[in-house]
C-alpha cells in the first residue's frame, strides 16, 4: 500500500522578521554597564598605582650645598698601628680641619669634616683590608650629603701646610686649568690610554696624582654628587675584588679607568706634590717645604713602629699649625 509523499517545501521561504522580544534591548544595557563598570575600575587602578609610584618615588637630585665644603676620610687599621701613631694621625686631620671654618663667625669646631672609621667597619668578603677605602669614602657622601668635596688621605699620610684649601688649592675650576696633565699615560711609562686633551677644570669630579709605578689611590678627591656615587660603586664592584690585583684596588682603578671612558672622561691627574708628596724619592715625587700633605713612603712593610719613628721627620706639622 502507498502512502502519499509529504507536502515538500516551498524554496521560497517567507522573508525574515525581527523579533518583537525585549530581550536584546536588556543585553544591550547589560553590556554598556559592564564595559562602563570595567573602565570605572581601570581607572581607579591606574590612579591607584600612579599615586603609589609618586609616594615612593626616588627624592630629586640633591645638590651639596657647601657646608662644609670638604670631608677628610681616613681609614685605620687598627691592628697594624699603635694607638699612639694613630692618635696623632687623627689630631692631624683635625688640627686642620678646624683651620678652615666655612664662616668667618662660625665656631672653631665647624670647619671641615673629619670622618674616622676602622677597615673593620666594613664586611669585604675576604678581600684585602685596603679595599675599605671605597665603602668609606661612599659612608662620608652619606653622613655629609652637603659637602663639596670629599678627600681620601691615608692614614701613612700627613698634612703638613695648613694654610691650603682643596677647594681652592686642588678642586678650583681655573685652578685645574693649570694644573691638569693631559695628553698623558695613565699607566705610566706607554700605556695607550691617555688621559683627555679637552678636559676642562669644570668637567672634573675626581682628582689624584700619579708616582713612578701608577696611579696613586693614597690620597684623592672626589666631588660629591651623584656621578662620585657611580664611580665608587663601580670601583667597589664584587668582581674586581674577586680579582688577584697585586696592588688591590689601585689596580683596578687603573683597569676601569682605562676601560670606562666615562670615568677617565671626568678624571684629572695632578702634579704630585699638589696632593700627594712622598716622604722619599725612591716612590715618587719626594716631599718639599708648602706642600700640602706627605706620604710616609712603603712605612708600614717593616713594622708598625717604622710609620711611627719616620714620622718625626715631619714632626714640623705641629708648629706650622699653630703659627698659622
Amino acid at each position: 500500500m502507498h502512502f502519499a509523499y509529504p507536502p515538500r517545501k516551498s524554496s521560497n521561504p517567507p522573508p525574515f522578521r525581527p523579533r518583537t522580544s525585549a530581550l536584546p534591548t536588556i543585553r544591550g544595557k547589560r553590556l554598556k554597564t559592564i564595559v562602563l563598570t570595567g573602565l570605572a575600575f581601570l581607572t581607579l587602578l591606574w590612579l591607584f598605582q600612579r599615586s603609589g609610584r609618586s609616594r615612593h618615588a626616588p627624592p630629586a637630585y640633591h645638590k651639596p650645598s657647601g657646608n662644609p665644603p670638604v670631608v677628610i676620610v681616613t681609614v685605620f687599621n687598627e691592628g697594624k698601628y699603635g694607638k699612639g701613631y694613630l692618635d696623632m694621625v687623627k689630631e692631624n686631620r683635625l688640627k686642620y680641619a678646624e683651620k678652615h671654618a666655612y664662616l668667618p663667625s662660625s665656631p672653631p669646631d665647624a670647619g671641615y669634616g673629619t670622618f674616622f672609621v676602622k677597615s673593620s667597619d666594613y664586611d669585604l668578603h675576604g678581600a684585602p683590608v685596603s679595599w675599605a677605602t671605597l665603602p668609606a669614602v661612599r659612608h662620608a657622601m652619606t653622613k655629609f650629603p652637603d659637602a663639596s668635596y670629599i678627600w681620601y688621605l691615608d692614614q701613612n699620610a700627613f698634612i703638613m701646610n695648613p694654610l691650603l684649601k682643596i677647594e681652592e688649592h686642588v678642586m678650583k675650576p681655573s685652578r685645574l686649568e693649570e694644573l691638569m696633565i693631559k695628553d698623558h699615560p695613565v699607566v705610566p711609562p706607554d700605556s695607550i690610554i691617555k688621559t683627555f686633551s679637552h678636559l676642562k677644570g669644570h668637567d672634573v669630579d675626581f682628582v689624584l696624582t700619579q708616582d713612578k709605578d701608577g696611579l696613586s689611590s693614597s690620597s684623592f678627591v672626589v666631588k660629591n654628587g651623584e656621578w662620585a656615587k657611580f664611580f665608587l660603586e663601580t670601583w667597589f664592584d664584587p668582581i674586581y675584588r674577586t680579582y688577584n690585583f697585586q696592588k688591590a684596588e689601585q689596580h683596578a682603578l687603573e683597569h676601569i679607568v682605562q676601560w670606562h671612558p666615562t670615568i677617565l672622561a671626568k678624571l684629572a691627574l695632578v702634579p704630585q706634590r699638589i696632593l700627594n708628596s712622598y716622604s722619599k724619592e725612591k716612590g715618587g715625587q719626594e716631599y718639599k717645604e708648602g706642600d700640602l700633605a706627605v706620604r710616609l713612603y712603603a712605612c708600614g712593610e717593616a713594622g708598625e713602629d717604622t710609620c711611627e719613628t719616620e714620622s718625626q721627620r715631619f714632626a714640623q706639622w705641629k708648629a706650622a699649625f699653630q703659627d698659622s
